[in-house]
């Protein structure tokens, strides 16, 4: 199935209906698919095999979606908080391309061989003609639809594959057509380079509710925004929805029109969730994970899951809120050890994924096995009931006198602190034991000592996985999609 089916059905379903932008100035499904297709058109003209965007979050962003995937042509969103030069390189490797470029970003690309440049006013433009143009598209379920360019923090960015049958799989196997009531609205405040980013344009176009963007996030514009446009649903990562309870908690503000909340992309603290469902207790919360390469959620731990779980007696119901949750019954998912066998419940492994969406596809490299199972590069382990547990990135184990140790395990530990605001844990290279466990703690008020921190750790995990080296900071690196830059923080450790 073709990505640019999805806004074809909803247009005839529910033409009259507002998509994208403000309430009161919106476009509807109509207008939305009136200008993909003059946009198709105008784009086909300027040739080029792939359509890159370079800009922030607004109504172009998905008309660009559909528009590409109306000519067959691959859709990459690029990463705008690159340096000038990585950004050249990352636009060289689209040619031959046409770029849509925010105006005031074009003069930040120079010239790229086989690249045309064009401004996004002017895009909106070929866009805005009055008149029907109806692009034609083919039955293309196996042509690339969207391109991905991950972090590149091990080396340079690799180009992730997501093919039609990927992402519509993934929308149609999760949304319900034309679920949405008329009036509900969802706030994306992703990047557009970003897998939910491209997901939330699918999923909410599909399933008929108006998509609102934020062009670049501050917890004092988002809540603003959900305020005074009535927003419905919103998806945040884990650095934001704290930054978010913060201005709630100063304002007063409640946003009584908000149904739900899902978040992802990162390890959500268990006192943020808490807090937010304090704060919000008639919004349902979802803990969705997903990669890349696996066309977004591949889990969720529902709303009634966390409501269990905050109010569950025992320290096993409410260790469930740190889960995230059960597959998506479209998938398959395993844990499996270093030798590749299947493990049980309870045992930490290697997680592996395989369904329709799932992609594991890199611009000239194919990562699934011949059976279609794709490794994750994340460690994990699943509970008697099934319910998933993500321990991190298996890059990011501690190895200690032959002992791994997951990072994420300490963390929660000292997340519970109630003098610590953040922590990230890593591997320091030790002399007698390989790796050493180091701690970056930031502190709330009132700083505790190591030595507390350290009896902390000990009486709930074994003595090895305790800390042996504290660092204190103001705040930790996060990129802008939420995730906590480890590496950097070990490369600084490491010099100092």
């Amino acid at each position: 199935m073709h990505t640019a089916l999805l806004l074809d059905m909803i247009a005839d379903a529910a033409p009259d209906r507002l998509a994208l932008g403000a309430r009161a100035e919106g476009l509807t499904f109509a207008e939305t698919r009136r200008r993909a297709h003059h946009g198709a058109a105008w784009l086909e003209q300027l040739g080029g095999t792939n359509v890159a965007f370079l800009g922030l979050n607004g109504p172009s962003l998905p008309i660009a979606v559909f528009a590409s995937g109306m000519l067959a042509r691959p859709f990459a969103p690029l990463n705008y908080r690159l340096p000038d030069g990585d950004l050249r390189k990352l636009l060289a490797r689209t040619a031959p391309s046409v770029a849509i470029v925010d105006d005031d970003m074009v003069g930040r690309l120079g010239q790229a061989e086989g690249v045309t440049i064009v401004s996004r006013s002017a895009f909106d433009a070929a866009c805005r003609v009055q008149g029907d143009c109806e692009a034609q598209f083919l039955d293309v379920d196996h042509d690339i639809a969207v391109l991905l360019f991950t972090s590149g923090t091990t080396g340079e960015p690799k180009a992730a594959i997501l093919r039609h049958r990927n992402l519509t799989s993934y929308v149609i196997s999760t949304v319900e057509f034309l679920g949405s009531e008329d009036g509900e609205a969802a706030l994306v405040s992703v990047p557009p380079y970003h897998i939910a980013g491209v997901s939330a344009i699918l999923t909410g176009v599909y399933s008929g509710r108006r998509i609102l963007h934020l062009d670049a996030f501050t917890p004092e514009a988002w809540v603003a925004t959900a305020a005074a446009e009535g927003i419905t649903h919103a998806m945040v990562v884990p650095t934001m929805l704290g930054r978010i309870l913060d201005v709630l908690e100063t304002t007063g503000e409640t946003l009584p029109e908000m149904r739900a909340i899902s978040y992802g992309g990162g390890r959500m603290p268990l006192p943020t969730i808490e807090r937010a469902m304090n704060l919000l207790p008639h919004v349902d919360f979802a803990n969705a994970y997903g990669l890349t390469e696996t066309s977004s959620t591949i889990s969720i731990l529902g709303p009634d899951d966390h409501r269990m779980a905050v109010y569950a007696e025992d320290e096993a119901g409410r260790r469930r809120l740190g889960s995230v949750g059960k597959p998506l019954p479209s998938l398959e998912l395993e844990i499996r050890g270093p030798d590749g066998a299947v493990l049980g419940p309870n045992q930490s492994g290697e997680i592996y994924v395989r369904g329709e969406q799932v992609s594991g596809e890199y611009a000239g490299k194919k990562v699934t096995d011949d059976d279609g199972w794709f490794a994750t590069n994340d460690g994990g382990w699943m509970d008697d009931e099934g319910y998933l547990y993500v321990e991190g990135r298996l890059d990011d184990v501690i190895v200690r006198g032959g002992e791994n140790i997951s990072p994420g395990e300490i963390e929660d530990v000292l997340r519970e602190h109630p003098a610590v605001s953040d922590v990230a844990i890593l591997g320091l290279p030790d002399d007698q034991w390989g790796e050493a466990v180091a701690a970056v703690i930031v502190a709330g008020e009132d700083r505790p000592s190591t030595d507390d921190l350290a009896a902390w750790v000990k009486a709930r995990l074994k003595s090895t996985k305790t800390p042996e080296i504290w660092d204190f900071r103001d705040a930790l690196p996060y990129n802008d999609t939420g995730k906590l830059l480890r590496r950097q923080l070990r490369a600084e450790l490491a010099k100092a």
